[in-house]
């Protein structure tokens, strides 16, 4: 059976799904594979990047299941030699060619390099393409509040996506209010806690008992009752679908007060000031 995934409308008036696939650190094959499986099950919404050497795999897998290309939300990223008002075209177009595309859902500045000091004008690059009716969405990835106030401050034009680190051991409270407060939806990439023990956090096993459900379900919940979008990822068939069924339970707000017991607040998250490519 085919799960229809529920949309939130961004800034920009597209609308992305709620729950969609990550897909580092697939490569090719493996993306095509995954990709054709998941859209079976009900997936829309794939989250890929120039660094992650996949977007050719990603798009042979969208052309094979078959998908009509408007039900699908494609996002994809650039790096720091494309952060330039035009050269930001160059990063679209290569995207575009491999994923074997005309329009992209979603274009992000995949880190800020503040070092570089050029990702304002990578923003106004995507403004232009979103303009040009190129990408139906643009986005930031890794921006802290910092960051986000001066893009806002020089341009007056807020992402409809800021893509961050984020799970109930980092859920990074002060960009999701300055977001929320924006009108900016927040994207969690590695949102199960990248297999450093969430899911075999005592309380997080304790909710997932008592509800009947699996661990990472209760994670992906978490997720979907900030508000946020969450983009898990995995290659194996069983998993695809056991995320899928997040959408299916609801957590109380005692719940959510347990889960809030294991923030340890920005430890352990990368650091985007000093980190990027």
């Amino acid at each position: 059976m085919t799960v229809n995934v529920p949309r939130v409308r961004l800034l920009g008036g597209a609308e992305i799904p709620v729950l969609g696939l990550g897909t580092w650190p697939m490569d090719d094959a493996e993306a095509e594979r995954v990709i054709a499986k998941a859209i079976g099950l009900g997936y829309r919404s794939f989250d890929t990047a120039f660094n992650y050497r996949n977007e050719t795999g990603v798009g042979r897998g969208l052309a094979a299941s078959g998908a009509p290309r408007e039900e699908l939300f494609v996002t994809t990223k650039f790096n720091a030699e494309w952060h330039g008002v035009d050269l930001v075209r160059e990063a679209f177009e290569g995207a575009a060619s491999r994923l074997g595309v005309d329009y992209l859902d979603c274009l992000m500045i995949h880190w800020p390099n503040p070092a570089q000091d050029r990702y304002v004008d990578a923003w106004r690059g995507l403004i232009r393409l979103r303009d040009e009716g190129l990408v139906r969405a643009i986005g930031v990835s890794n921006f802290k509040v910092r960051h986000l106030e001066r893009i806002l401050a020089e341009t007056g034009v807020a992402p409809d996506l800021n893509q961050v680190q984020c799970d109930p051991r980092h859920s990074r409270p002060e960009v999701r209010a300055f977001d929320a407060e924006h009108g900016i939806v927040t994207e969690s990439w590695s949102p199960l806690g990248q297999g450093r023990g969430l899911l075999e956090a005592p309380v997080v096993q304790a909710i997932a008992e008592r509800l009947g459900d699996t661990p990472a379900q209760v994670v992906l919940r978490w997720h979907l009752e900030l508000g946020l979008v969450a983009i898990p990822k995995t290659s194996t068939p069983e998993r695809l679908e056991e995320n899928l069924g997040a959408l299916a339970i609801s957590l109380s707000p005692g719940d959510l007060e347990a889960l809030a017991t294991l923030d340890e607040g920005d430890l352990g998250t990368v650091d985007s000031d000093s980190f990027g490519h």
